[in-house]
């Protein structure tokens, strides 16, 4: 009897030891032939699974609801124009407003144009026999010319960083008069991480904008630039990268062709220069646009990149807008002498302008008209042939009742005039639980009027589950990019504040930097660091909108990335 025991307790370890070996065996095996990628994909695949399982999820019967056919009124969805700062206020009452581009006329660093405008108010200047002074807004020059050309908000000057913004100023048929070719000088350019300047410099012999062209054209280099409907360096950038292509015809097929290539391995256009930095600090970036006077001021910048000029300067023009009187075109032709002062141009090369006054421009003055196609056209190709897919995830908990869910779905309404028809969207909702409003489908006219009607019922009340809705999203997208491998998935999160339900910021994050999906967030008078926290994960932007300008943020936002 006690040796029968003793087999049967042979017989039992070594039944749990050959288990064993099988077990760890198949555990061992299992991703052999595998890459890193496709093992931490499978792992975030279950990951998701798992937490997808655990959120009571709705979906909402479709509703169709009206869509609005006619085209985008810009002008429409830009806030009161009290929203920019007035950074020097005229001290007479014979005066004159300039809007002027953030880098000469905030604080500090950037705050060269208002302490000399400052100076001029205190000067005690006469014209028309009374003392003169100057107002400066501070705008940057993109949203400047949607003022101006929509007509919102005309004031009496204008100088961008740019001539570009005056050429299309003056395209739109406003009338403009160039007082001052130079306030300042400046000049646009890429800023390349120094060990892949070396490498560019050993492979094409040197380094200029063409070779560059042709480097990420050839994915030799990986780099980005800002929204060229915003940007005056990514309007330039645009510009110069046509011409690059084709200089007899920024437009033709040959410079359209080039484009298309070369925009295909630009890993993204970056909403802000802010998004841009951030992608180049984690690496993903071996360069991106900047203009000098930005470049010499930042120490981290000065020590570990390279600046190569390109495109038109940024030699702060100033144009009279309008009908002025010849008493406001005399103040502003004083002002332009005042500032072109030794003195003050010596306190301009203090704060990082007035440098490369060597460097000229390959280009000449290009027609407003061309710009603007050039940026239409950038609209119809900056996604490279890669369709997009996008699921809105949006915040209707409690606190978002009243004026922020009206304002949410106002620029959800109107944002989505913005999305291009190749792409795909989807709409999610969240309070405590989460409701799949809309599917993700193709943007025809019929997921349109669908995407209006699911914008349309959102309702608020209960908690906030923000990243029980992200899931959902997630998932949506990992699905749609299984039956369509070539899109592109884009997360946009409209929420007013932190989530105090379901799931936290530490059960998602291993899976959203897996997948490697970047999430927009646009933040309702928000607690903007709760927003930057999630979209830094994958460097997108965060937005801070309050209700006031949300509408023309997030038609700007969805402009770049949709």
């Amino acid at each position: 009897m006690a040796k029968k025991s003793k087999f049967f307790m042979i017989s039992a370890i070594i039944l749990i030891v050959v288990f064993a070996l099988v077990y760890f065996g198949i555990k061992l095996t299992s991703n052999l032939g595998k890459t890193g990628t496709q093992v931490a994909s499978e792992d975030a695949a279950k990951d998701l699974g798992k937490l997808y399982s655990n959120i009571s999820i709705t979906k909402a019967e479709p509703v169709k609801g009206q869509i609005d056919l006619n085209p985008t009124d810009v002008g429409e969805s830009l806030p009161d124009i009290s929203k920019f700062p007035v950074t020097v206020d005229n001290s007479t009452d014979n005066f004159v407003e300039i809007f002027s581009s953030t880098e000469k006329s905030g604080t500090g660093v950037d705050g060269w144009l208002s302490e000399v405008a400052a100076e001029f108010n205190k000067a005690n200047i006469v014209v028309d026999g009374k003392p003169a002074s100057v107002k400066i807004r501070n705008i940057a020059s993109g949203t400047a010319a949607d003022y101006i050309k929509s007509g919102k908000y005309v004031p009496d000057a204008f100088t961008p960083s740019n001539e570009l913004w005056g050429e299309m100023v003056k395209a739109s048929g406003v009338k403009n008069q160039l007082i001052s070719k130079r306030l300042v000088g400046n000049v646009p350019g890429i800023v390349i991480a120094k060990a892949k300047y070396d490498s560019l410099v050993n492979k094409y012999g040197s380094v200029n904008i063409k070779i560059l062209t042709e480097a990420i054209a050839s994915n030799d280099f990986s780099m980005g630039y800002t929204d060229p409907f915003a940007s005056s360096t990514g309007l330039n950038f645009l510009l110069t990268a046509l011409h690059t292509f084709d200089s007899t015809n920024i437009l033709g097929d040959k410079a359209v062709k080039g484009f298309e290539k070369f925009q295909s391995n630009v890993p993204f256009t970056a909403s802000t220069t802010i998004q841009m930095r951030d992608a180049a600090k984690s690496g993903r970036l071996d360069g991106f646009v900047l203009e000098y006077q930005t470049y010499i001021n930042a120490e981290d910048l000065k020590s570990g990149y390279v600046f190569t000029p390109f495109g038109v300067r940024h030699d702060s023009p100033l144009y009279a807008l309008g009908d002025l009187p010849k008493t406001k075109q005399d103040i502003l032709k004083k002002f332009a002498d005042f500032v072109a002062g030794e003195k003050y141009q010596k306190a301009a090369k203090d704060k990082g302008f007035n440098n490369l006054d060597n460097y000229k421009p390959e280009m000449g003055a290009v027609d407003g008209n061309l710009l603007s196609q050039a940026q239409q056209l950038w609209k119809e190709k900056k996604n490279g042939n890669k369709p997009i897919a996008a699921v809105f995830v949006t915040d209707v908990s409690g606190s978002m009742g009243g004026e922020p869910l009206n304002r949410l779905k106002e620029s959800l309404l109107k944002g989505q005039k913005y999305l291009g028809k190749d792409n795909s969207i989807g709409l999610v909702s969240y309070s405590d639980n989460v409701t799949i409003n809309l599917p993700i489908g193709k943007y025809t006219t019929n997921q349109q009027s669908m995407f209006v009607g699911a914008v349309n019922s959102l309702q608020a009340s209960g908690g906030t589950a923000t990243f029980d809705g992200i899931i959902v999203a997630l998932k949506m997208l990992q699905d749609e990019v299984a039956a369509h491998p070539d899109v592109k998935p884009l997360i946009f999160v409209l929420s007013d504040g932190e989530t105090n339900q379901g799931y936290s910021l530490d059960d998602i994050k291993g899976i959203v930097e897996t997948y490697k999906i970047p999430i927009y967030t646009i933040g309702y008078n928000a607690n903007i660091k709760a927003l930057q926290s999630i979209s830094s994960i994958n460097e997108a932007a965060s937005i801070n909108a309050d209700t006031d300008d949300v509408v023309y943020k997030i038609g700007n936002l969805f402009n770049v990335q949709m």
